[in-house]
């Protein structure tokens, strides 16, 4: 018995499994900006490792890519090598900066997926809030990849093989989410930060200014059939006019909304919502990224 311990101990070393305690790479460059950083764990595994890419919250004007490790210790087990990554917030740097700083990173770990070993056409998207946003923004997005750039790493794809996101923003135009969900969601900071608006007054009286940013970093505006799977989680109170601003910001009729589009045009989308909205293929979050990630 002793003899077999220790050799399954010896296997385990051996086997180098990579521990979500600290990063194989912490705090990569992926551009000039103090903010433009990610951290990368390297899987084992046979072959190119398939990609979990962790993108925060905070409304694009707070959070970091620190978290808990047991959120992505799974994943590393399983073979799937993982990224977190930082990105400018709006209080300094708003929109296109977040969202775009999102589509360099996955752009810079693309141009890296010999050196880290990834398989570069297996690369999902997950995260909360605002991080969910961006995810679904990149998902369903055209490609911004410039094949004329000097630039090699805007050369490289930002479309991705899936996203499952928690609580995120389908749209961020006031004039749209008002009518969903009431005055409420508009005293977020989200709204007006994200156009570098001090407040929100400010925001919708400079709405016409800032209209082709709010319709574009909408990711409910980018959906057809032709985009990659989704699946959508959001907590239940589904109580209409929204309650207060976080709620509001969080408000599952922002999956409700997407996935009665997504089932017009025939698009692969998943909405979990407690005792309201159900999938017969994915019971969690995980279910679902395990599934999109291995298999080939």
């Amino acid at each position: 018995m002793k003899l077999s311990i220790l050799l399954l101990v010896a296997l385990v070393a051996r086997s180098g499994y990579a521990s979500a305690d600290s990063p194989t790479f912490a705090d990569v460059a992926y551009g000039p900006h103090a903010a433009q950083v990610l951290d990368f764990w390297q899987a084992e595994g046979d072959g190119p490792r398939p990609l979990l890419v962790y993108i925060h919250g905070g409304g694009w004007v707070a959070g970091d890519k620190k978290q808990k490790s047991d959120r992505f210790q799974l994943f590393l087990d399983r073979g799937i090598s993982y990224a977190a990554i930082n990105y400018r917030l709006t209080g300094e740097a708003p929109l296109p900066a977040p969202v775009h700083d999102a589509a360099r990173a996955i752009q810079f770990i693309r141009s890296k997926t010999e050196e880290w070993n990834l398989d570069k056409n297996r690369i999902v998207l997950t995260g909360g809030s605002a991080g969910a946003c961006t995810s679904m923004w990149l998902l369903l997005h055209d490609d911004l990849a410039d094949s004329d750039s000097d630039d090699p790493v805007e050369r490289e794809s930002t479309r991705v093989t899936a996203a499952a996101v928690s609580a995120g923003q389908t749209s961020i135009d006031p004039k749209v989410i008002e009518p969903w969900l009431g005055p409420n969601v508009l005293q977020h900071r989200m709204i007006n930060m994200a156009v570098g608006e001090s407040t929100i007054e400010g925001a919708l009286k400079n709405y016409e200014k800032h209209r082709d940013l709010y319709v574009e970093f909408s990711p409910y505006n980018h959906l057809d059939g032709k985009d990659p799977p989704l699946l959508m989680t959001y907590g239940n109170d589904m109580t209409l006019p929204s309650k207060n601003s976080g709620h509001g910001i969080h408000h599952p009729v922002y999956g409700v909304k997407l996935k009665e589009k997504s089932d017009q045009v025939g698009h692969e989308c998943y909405l979990l919502i407690d005792g309201v909205s159900e999938s017969d293929k994915y019971s969690t979050a995980n279910d679902f990224l395990l599934d999109k990630l291995l298999t080939p």
